[in-house]
């Protein structure tokens, strides 16, 4: 998500076969009449954002409107929406992470995340972390069996250790948005920290575009700057005043820690995933959206931003 927002003079990792060139049937000026030679039509260079921003824009702008739209006028959908996010997200990475032989217990992920994600509504805090433990205790059991009773399972420890560290990484951290959304004012919280998250990603986008020559960490995500950084932080501390003092009329010292306690986990959130996608050998999660990849594409850095909105807000205002 935000790693394409800070990009670099740095080399791009690689992304797509180099551009072919194709013969045509058009006739040079000054041959025969009628006369047509092969000539080459080279594919316009790619933009340095390393997407295709048009339809970037648009999918992002369709689902912001949407989400604001749902958070003033029906909050409660909100819930419902996300949680067929984190669904689709769960099936993304489970599908990945299989296709490299890693056989997490993909039932068991897909049924208990939708149980730490949900049951955050009518129990809170305590029905989240009893979802989690539940099912973290099936997946053990479900990979330790799932060969039959006379076949001992290969890489187990593997195989538990990141079903575990996929449940924490999408529905745990998401529940802390339906907790937030619980929260007095919880519909203009969860939009704070909703535009928090989108002014980091535009501030890095734009300053690591325009000013970006100082990579991040090279090793895991070239396009990420120091330059795409600081535009973060700028723009996600107005952001930041702007909304903790219009939106929740708090003291605006609070926008500013918020701010910048958003910058530090979205980025960190992410290099975690441009981690994993390295170490996986791929680009994106998925291709539900246009110049984004995948649903968990987009929940990146939107995952640790909940938990850490949930307890700012939720220990400050």
């Amino acid at each position: 998500m935000a790693e394409d927002a800070a990009a670099t003079g740095a080399a791009p990792e690689p992304e797509s076969p180099p551009d072919t060139v194709e013969p045509t049937g058009a006739a040079v000026a000054g041959d025969e009449p009628g006369a047509a030679v092969p000539q080459e039509q080279p594919k316009a260079p790619a933009s340095r954002a390393g997407r295709n921003l048009p339809a970037a824009l648009a999918v992002g702008l369709g689902l912001g409107l949407s989400l604001i739209a749902i958070l003033l006028f029906v909050p409660k959908v909100f819930i419902g929406v996300a949680g067929v996010g984190v669904g689709v997200a769960m099936w993304e990475v489970t599908k990945r992470l299989r296709e490299a032989d890693v056989l997490v217990p993909r039932i068991p992920l897909l049924v208990g995340g939708q149980a730490v994600f949900w049951l955050g509504w009518p129990w809170g805090a305590s029905g989240v972390l009893g979802a989690f433990a539940a099912t973290a205790l099936t997946c053990m059991v479900w990979r330790l069996f799932d060969h039959g009773l006379s076949t001992a399972p290969r890489n187990f420890l593997r195989d538990t250790a990141i079903a575990i560290f996929t449940l924490s990484w999408i529905p745990l951290l998401a529940a802390f948005s339906t907790l937030l959304l619980l929260e007095p004012d919880g519909n203009l919280r969860v939009l704070t920290f909703m535009i928090l998250v989108v002014c980091s990603d535009v501030g890095g986008y734009v300053a690591g575009v325009l000013f970006g020559r100082h990579p991040m960490v090279p090793a895991i995500s070239p396009k990420k700057s120091w330059e795409g950084f600081c535009g973060s932080l700028v723009f996600s501390v107005i952001g930041g005043l702007l909304t903790v003092t219009l939106l929740l009329e708090a003291n605006s010292m609070i926008g500013v820690v918020l701010g910048v306690g958003l910058v530090v986990v979205a980025t960190l959130g992410d290099l975690i995933e441009s981690q994993i996608k390295r170490e996986l050998g791929i680009k994106d999660m998925g291709t539900l959206l246009p110049g984004h990849g995948g649903i968990m594409d987009r929940l990146d850095s939107m995952l640790p931003s909940a938990f850490v909105s949930w307890l700012v807000l939720s220990a400050l205002v």
